[in-house]
């Protein structure tokens, strides 16, 4: 992974207090940075780079050789291709992808324009469209399907995260879960699909909420139709993505299951990684999504005094810790990009780029449509190593 330069030493804490003060607190910061030559880049926290990640660097995706050669894999529900990703650092090769939102799509095709991606504007590439996917899909693979499925059907019905955007007093508060109109019916449309093509590994991926809502009775559900289709299925496990190397904690559910003989199961692959280890070097000159945030100089004054881990609780950001792995990156509600973290040495909330680092995708895979919507597909993504491990162990225990 490209890191990019280090920052030039910035002026001492008090000057640039004094010189925020002068421009005043409701003018932008690049207003009131710009007499000076400076920028947001330059400035500094009161408690400035006293704690730094000394730990070994973090996994990335070319930490991985190749387990399989030329396994199909096919992904519903793609995003911008996190999983897909993972799956290629190791060797599957990938078959088509189906997504509903034209700008997950576009960045698909754009990092990747060899992949078959069924989406718009050329497709719907809705998977609740049993027969459309099986009339695209069926000229591509036979049934039986000797490769793998991957899909993580949207979470927003099961996430906790998405559910506190909303007020208490609100119908959307509680995880609604398998009640959720659009969404929730749609692991079920993915099973129908591995019903009818008969990979010979599947992999279901989402939050953990989908394990526990409804008491678990709906996942059981899936599970039992499953094997009742002679799929031999793993006990969904959560795991946390700071185990495998990744900069950040999240934890995602993982359900594993095949036909062929085998028991799935990952272990954690080392020791925490600080998210220092992704951002100490900001991207270079011309990064992709690198654009940052304009703040107001009200914000700035108040994020350069937080403490390391500290939230600035008007703004509702956290300020990251270098030495521990990253918060959970947010991917926001439909309409927009969710609040970023602050850099933990910059006051300032990360960029798209920088948000992508923890998530481990490589600094050459750009987003496509505008910033919000790039925050959406990042914060969305299961984070390509977790990806690359999951697919590592499938090709170790099934081909």
């Amino acid at each position: 992974m490209t890191q990019g330069t280090m920052r030039r030493l910035p002026a001492s804490f008090d000057a640039q207090q004094g010189l925020l003060s002068a421009a005043g607190m409701d003018v932008d910061i690049s207003e009131a940075l710009e007499p000076a030559g400076l920028t947001i880049d330059d400035l500094v926290y009161e408690d400035s780079r006293s704690l730094e990640w000394r730990g070994g660097e973090p996994t990335c995706l070319t930490s991985f050789g190749p387990v399989v050669e030329d396994v199909p894999v096919v992904s519903f529900f793609t995003g911008s291709g996190g999983m897909d990703l993972g799956f290629e650092a190791v060797g599957f090769a990938h078959k088509a992808a189906f997504e509903i939102s034209e700008v997950f799509c576009d960045t698909l095709r754009m990092n990747r324009p060899n992949w078959t991606v069924f989406g718009p504007p050329f497709h719907t590439g809705d998977v609740s469209d049993f027969e459309a996917v099986v009339r695209d899909l069926s000229p591509l693979v036979s049934s039986p399907f000797e490769g793998v499925f991957v899909g993580g059907p949207p979470c927003q019905p099961f996430s906790i995260a998405a559910n506190q955007r909303f007020s208490k007093a609100g119908p959307n508060f509680k995880r609604v879960g398998f009640e959720h109109a659009e969404n929730g019916s749609l692991l079920f449309s993915y099973v129908q699909l591995i019903l009818e093509f008969k990979p010979a590994v599947f992999v279901i991926e989402n939050v953990p909420g989908l394990r526990d809502v409804d008491g678990g009775d709906q996942l059981s559900l899936a599970i039992g139709m499953l094997e009742d289709g002679g799929y031999r299925v793993a006990e969904p496990s959560v795991y946390d993505a700071s185990d495998f190397g990744v900069p950040q904690y999240r934890r995602r559910m993982i359900v594993v299951g095949s036909r062929l003989p085998g028991d799935f199961a990952i272990k954690p692959i080392g020791d925490p990684v600080g998210c220092g280890g992704v951002l100490a070097r900001l991207p270079g000159k011309g990064a992709f999504n690198h654009d940052t945030r304009n703040h107001k100089v009200m914000s700035v004054d108040r994020y350069m005094k937080l403490e390391y881990g500290q939230r600035d609780q008007l703004g509702r950001v956290d300020r990251l810790d270098p030495t521990r792995p990253s918060k959970t990156v947010i991917a926001g509600g439909t309409n927009g990009g969710g609040r970023s973290h602050l850099h933990p040495e910059i006051p300032r909330t990360l960029s798209v780029r920088e948000c992508a680092r923890l998530q481990t995708f490589p600094d050459d895979y750009r987003f496509a449509g505008a910033t919000a919507r790039q925050f959406t597909q990042v914060g969305n993504a299961v984070p390509p190593v977790l990806a690359a491990v999951v697919a590592a162990e499938i090709g170790a225990t099934y081909f």
